[in-house]
């Protein structure tokens, strides 16, 4: 039974739209472009801004076919920039960092209100739990981080929940099921040109969970299937054309870099159950405290529409994570859309003294001690040298602990009125949202994979101003590993072909950490006779004992 249009949380689902965008913007600009794979999509985006129609469609890297993923995001960001240079943007400047993760982030910030929307349709009429599962989804750090980050992933979360909200709106009236199915097959279609293969288990998935809802009948099916048939034609025209014009290469996408991460470990990412699991325990506080409380809640509601989809939401995200035998650190994000569906309607049940105590006394009184610890670790970190990893981030938990505090002192007491409950949820979901935004607003956010060193003291060697002039057509060399990250080959436009080294003659700029250009990896390479200090001069130094060589190869 559908709710009253009068109470529908449109007022509620702006506000969450309105919050997710300032929270996902704020602080774009701060900290370089990362390896893996933030510089990889700007490049790629890059190249595409400058393609005519129709090479535009298909991506390349350095000038090579590039054919790891498909170039849905590279579009959103390849359009920016063009706008950006027809605004009068420097002949040959690099587009800033803001530019490039812009649209990532205006596209993750919808994952919160269409979360939202899609509980509203699970539990029509229960305008409190939809606006909490958007609330947790716009509060949870993982998110929130990931939608600052010029990657794919934010974007395919938001095109998962729009597949999701598509299907749950088809209704047994009329041609209306045309209508949810071409919004479902739309967002089908953005998920092709992210991420193709998790198309297969999110569309298979989500269509056995709506026909076991078991209120549409065949012809209502027909219209349905017609248009999701419909709306995923573009994605599938897209993936025709990439087959007809690269042949088997185009597979690659769908194989070594999809479905081959399931059975084997590649690129030296160790994968099975423990990586995602860590962070899940890791990054989905506070809301992990109600996680157990929601799947007991779906396990005995799993006769019901909420709970069966809540259940197998989290069954399929958890057999597409936990089983890869290739992890990184975003992949584990899959599990965050069902965590909040599981979690909004137990915070709504906390609130409005629904939950059974047990739950409540355990919910609360784990908030009430991490407040406690939080509050205690921010204010001794600056005195403790035991402390002093900590201290960077006192400042920033303070708002969170003393939500965690409130929240947990309030929700403890069974005498409490329902707008003191309330206020107490929404001081936590507050506090907690105003530590992220402290957070964004420094580098801290942007950490390395493997907290890799930072490339800020080569940029000064390897940019393209820095060899304005005759320097500009010099090949580039940076040596060490180093020199293979796409960070640096981005800022210094350059793909710094280590592979052609071994035969190079002529002049070429030699980016070392070593002392002298005799103890260089090119000298190793090529042999002191080629690389000494009689046919190499210091060109300039940068940070943390980085220089620049000028050398003339002999042939």
């Amino acid at each position: 039974m559908n709710a009253s249009p009068a109470r529908r949380p449109w007022r509620g689902l702006l506000l969450l739209g309105l919050a997710a965008l300032v929270l996902d913007l704020w602080g774009i600009q701060h900290g370089p472009l990362r390896d893996w794979d933030e510089s990889l999509v700007a490049r790629v985006a890059l190249e595409l801004s400058d393609k005519p129609w129709p090479d535009g469609l298909l991506p390349s890297l350095w000038g090579q076919p590039y054919h790891n993923k498909p170039p849905g995001a590279h579009w959103l960001i390849a359009g920016l920039i063009q706008l950006w240079r027809s605004g009068g943007a420097p002949a040959g400047a690099l587009p800033p960092e803001w530019l490039i993760r812009l649209a990532p982030a205006l596209g993750s910030s919808l994952l919160s209100p269409l979360l939202a929307l899609a509980q509203w349709q699970l539990r029509p009429g229960r305008r409190a739990d939809a606006l909490w599962t958007g609330a947790i989804a716009l509060t949870l750090l993982p998110l929130a981080r990931h939608a600052h980050l010029a990657m794919l992933d934010g974007l395919q979360l938001t095109a998962m929940a729009a597949l999701w909200l598509g299907l749950l709106l088809a209704r047994p009236s009329g041609r209306q099921p045309l209508a949810a199915g071409v919004l479902a097959g739309l967002a089908g279609t953005l998920l092709l040109l992210l991420k193709a293969p998790v198309l297969l288990p999110v569309l298979l998935v989500s269509l056995l969970l709506r026909r076991t809802d078991g209120d549409l009948q065949g012809r209502h099916w027909r219209w349905l299937l017609l248009g999701l048939g419909l709306g995923l034609l573009p994605g599938l025209a897209w993936h025709g054309w990439h087959l007809l014009c690269r042949g088997d290469a185009a597979l690659v996408m769908w194989g070594r870099q999809g479905l081959a991460r399931v059975a084997n470990s590649l690129e030296n990412h160790g994968g099975g159950p423990l990586p995602p699991l860590i962070q899940v325990l890791s990054g989905g506080w506070p809301w992990l405290a109600l996680w157990p409380a929601g799947i007991s809640q779906a396990w005995r509601q799993r006769r019901e529409r909420w709970g069966r989809w809540s259940l197998g939401l989290t069954a399929m995200a958890t057999l597409m994570v936990l089983p890869l035998q290739t992890q990184l650190p975003w992949y584990s994000l899959l599990l965050w859309p069902p965590f909040a569906l599981c979690c909004g309607p137990v915070l709504a049940a906390l609130v409005e003294g629904r939950l059974p105590a047990k739950w409540r006394r355990a919910i609360a009184g784990l908030w009430l001690g991490l407040g406690v610890l939080v509050l205690i670790g921010a204010m001794l970190s600056p005195l403790l040298p035991s402390l002093a990893a900590l201290r960077p981030m006192a400042g920033l938990a303070l708002p969170g602990g003393l939500g965690l505090l409130i929240a947990g002192w309030r929700l403890s007491s069974e005498r409490g009125s329902l707008s003191g409950r309330g206020a107490a949820a929404w001081a936590l979901v507050l506090g907690w949202g105003l530590s992220l935004l402290l957070l964004f607003s420094t580098p801290l956010w942007n950490w390395e994979l493997k907290e890799r060193p930072s490339i800020l003291p080569l940029l000064p060697l390897v940019s393209r101003d820095s060899r304005a002039g005759q320097l500009a057509e010099v090949p580039l060399l940076v040596d060490g590993s180093i020199g293979k990250r796409p960070s640096l080959r981005w800022y210094a436009q350059d793909s710094l072909g280590r592979k052609r080294s071994r035969a190079l003659s002529g002049t070429v700029l030699l980016v070392s950490r070593a002392k002298t250009p005799e103890q260089s990896e090119l000298a190793r390479r090529l042999g002191r006779e080629q690389v000494n200090g009689s046919n190499c001069q210091l060109d300039r130094q940068g940070g943390q004992g980085w220089s620049r060589w000028l050398c003339q190869l002999g042939d």
